[in-house]
């Protein structure tokens, strides 16, 4: 029950964060979100986080007890591939820096968040 809890509690951060952060970049810049149906960007956006959210408490499930595990050194990973993939987006076309910088600081919120979430409901 403890890893459906962290699950969700790590969806939720993954979720929540990134549309507070691109409401208030929408608000100061006017970046629109892509075209479309909300509800269908919407539920793109979900089933995408909760298979990162996946993939961050399986993988820390793996991890946590293989000899020097950092939790620090797990969430800096992976905010750096996530940077990354945003300084990526914004060198190609459809994705402008601004967008970026939104992806970037949502990371930098949430992944921290969601580091000290797994040690709180899954300890090491």
């Amino acid at each position: 029950m403890s890893i459906l809890l962290a699950w969700a509690a790590v969806f939720a951060a993954l979720f929540v964060i990134p549309i507070l952060v691109y409401g208030a970049a929408s608000a100061l810049t006017g970046i629109q979100p892509p075209g479309g149906d909300p509800r269908a960007f919407l539920t793109g956006v979900a089933v995408s986080k909760a298979g990162t959210a996946l993939a961050f408490v399986g993988l820390w499930l793996v991890a946590r007890d293989a000899p020097g595990f950092s939790p620090l050194i797990y969430v800096a990973l992976w905010w750096g591939m996530f940077v990354i993939g945003e300084v990526g987006q914004a060198l190609g076309p459809d994705y402008s820096r601004t967008e970026a910088i939104a992806g970037g600081i949502s990371e930098t919120l949430y992944l921290p968040l969601a580091g000290w979430i797994l040690t709180r409901l899954l300890p090491v």
